[in-house]
């Protein structure tokens, strides 16, 4: 019964080392299959909906919530959190499948990684310059606390973060009405709807 236990745990152990992703290899694996999906001969609408799956199973949406709201965050109560998760998810997956659609097929590279503490590594790629376009450098903040199941908390696109510019423009809309979370809750509701 001791040897089964142990065969048990070795491979159980085995098994979670094998079964973990490496950040790298994750954010190629993304981005293979958001191509995929932008190459497809699709209605616009479809390609928007495959990039939004995508998303969801990619990007810890919640967590760039809670970023971008800032310290208000610690002043809502339970209904207002559950309200603004459920607009911001809706605005994310809108914002970010509609941006990506209008490329055809973007070829991104991935070139290496600096793992910055156990729970965050970034990845660096470049989107490949065409007649279109420039080469554009991406990072990838991919939080890595689950080794199994990585998730992108931030894109770095030639320096500029996307999420500290979404809490910058959280902060000025809060702040411009007073304090009042509903002007936030407003304009998301808004661009959804759009």
């Amino acid at each position: 019964m001791k040897k089964i236990l142990i065969i048990l745990l070795l491979f159980n152990l085995n098994f979670s080392y094998v079964s973990s992703i490496e950040p790298e290899i994750f954010v190629q694996s993304t981005v293979n299959r958001a191509s995929q999906v932008l190459s497809q001969n699709i209605l616009k609408e479809d390609k928007i909906n495959g990039l939004k799956s995508i998303a969801k199973e990619t990007v810890d949406i919640k967590g760039i919530g809670i970023y971008s709201l800032g310290s208000i965050r610690k002043n809502l109560d339970n209904d207002q959190k559950q309200k603004y998760f459920k607009l911001f998810e809706n605005y994310f997956l809108k914002s970010f499948s509609s941006r990506l659609s209008e490329y055809t097929n973007p070829k991104i590279e991935v070139q290496g990684k600096e793992v910055l503490n156990e729970n965050y590594t970034m990845v660096n790629s470049i989107l490949i310059s065409t007649s279109e376009r420039p080469e554009v450098k991406i990072d990838w903040r991919v939080y890595t606390k689950n080794p199994n199941s990585p998730l992108i908390r931030d894109l770095i696109i030639e320096g500029l973060s996307l999420a500290r510019t979404q809490k910058e423009e959280f902060a000025s809309i809060i702040n411009s009405n007073d304090g009042n979370i509903e002007a936030l809750f407003k304009t998301l509701e808004e661009f959804s709807k759009n």
